[in-house]
């Protein structure tokens, strides 16, 4: 980890926050408590306990694995419907297949992203090829759940299949920091994901000792969560290490630092940073619907069960 990556980090446009920038405080950090989902692949839930109002517009994120499987262990998730939001599924290492009932899909690997937009529903599937499955090997990825605002939920699904490659690579002044701009932007650079509620999401790797302060739109939230390796947050370097999300509070700048020492195994510091504009909408979800109401939830669902959100594509037999 990671797959996208350059030799020399110098040779990428470099940013960093105005000094005048207003350092934004360390609110909280939490630990992601571990879980299962789909047909069985381990899971640590990012948001968990966090207060919605500080996470708003992202719902929820789960880091898959990092994990090597034996053979016969890989494992996806079942067809299942979605309606309401975005669906962001990051594969740092190994390989993920997505199909949809909307005719979407492809095969995403080593820093591809799949953004899936439910909008008024789809279903969908997600499997690790056969080869992966015979073989095993190591996974590891990311699902970003993004809430869409009501005057977006009944849009006509998409999806975008973003090659790791088209993503917008950065650093720090220093060099220190490797930066892949994956939606949004940041300090003016765009990345490749196209997103219906302005979010900026980001992939950071630190080197041993190395800091970066970054400007951060003052309208989004910031949210930092460890895919791997120990560090601080916050100009009062607050401790954090995988598995772990920092919330921040409002300001024009997040700093984030990598320890001087590593685990052997994780020889940088792995950070995804998050930030989007807050819908402040009430918000009705469950399961795989999330809606503004009650009322539209019960829709979801009776549409689900009437098969309106499309139906499984039947397997192209030679």
């Amino acid at each position: 980890m990671p797959a996208v990556t350059v030799e020399n980090p110098l040779t990428l446009p470099r940013v960093a926050a105005p000094a005048d920038a207003v350092a934004r405080p360390v609110l909280a950090v939490s630990t992601a408590p571990g879980g299962f989902e789909g047909e069985g692949f381990p899971v640590r839930r990012a948001f968990a306990g966090i207060d919605y109002t500080h996470l708003d517009p992202f719902i929820m994120m789960d880091q898959m694995g990092e994990v090597d499987y034996a053979p016969g262990e890989p494992k996806g998730t079942p067809w299942h419907p979605h309606r309401g939001f975005e669906t962001v599924t990051y594969i740092i290492d190994g390989t993920f297949i997505h199909q949809d009932s909307n005719g979407g899909g492809g095969t995403i690997m080593n820093g591809d992203t799949q953004w899936m937009t439910a909008g008024s529903g789809l279903l969908h599937i997600e499997t690790p090829p056969e080869s992966l499955v015979l073989s095993g090997g190591l996974f590891h990825g990311l699902q970003l759940w993004v809430n869409l605002p009501a005057a977006d939920k009944m849009m006509n699904p998409r999806y975008q299949d973003i090659r790791g490659g088209q993503v917008q690579l950065l650093t720090s002044p220093d060099g220190g920091a490797l930066l892949r701009v994956i939606a949004g932007e940041l300090d003016g650079h765009e990345g490749p994901g196209i997103t219906h509620t302005p979010i900026t999401m980001v992939h950071a790797t630190l080197r041993p000792g190395a800091e970066v302060t970054l400007p951060w739109r003052e309208d989004f939230n910031g949210i930092a969560y460890v895919l791997a390796g120990r560090g601080a947050v916050g100009t009062d370097r607050r401790p954090v290490h995988t598995g772990q999300t920092a919330v921040f509070g409002a300001g024009g700048s997040l700093t984030v630092r990598a320890d001087e020492s590593q685990d052997s195994n994780t020889p940088d510091l792995e950070i995804v940073l998050l930030g989007g504009r807050p819908i402040r909408e009430p918000m009705a979800h469950y399961g795989p619907f999330v809606m503004n109401s009650q009322a539209e939830l019960k829709q979801a669902f009776d549409d689900f069960q009437a098969g309106r959100l499309g139906t499984v594509p039947v397997p192209h037999v030679q």
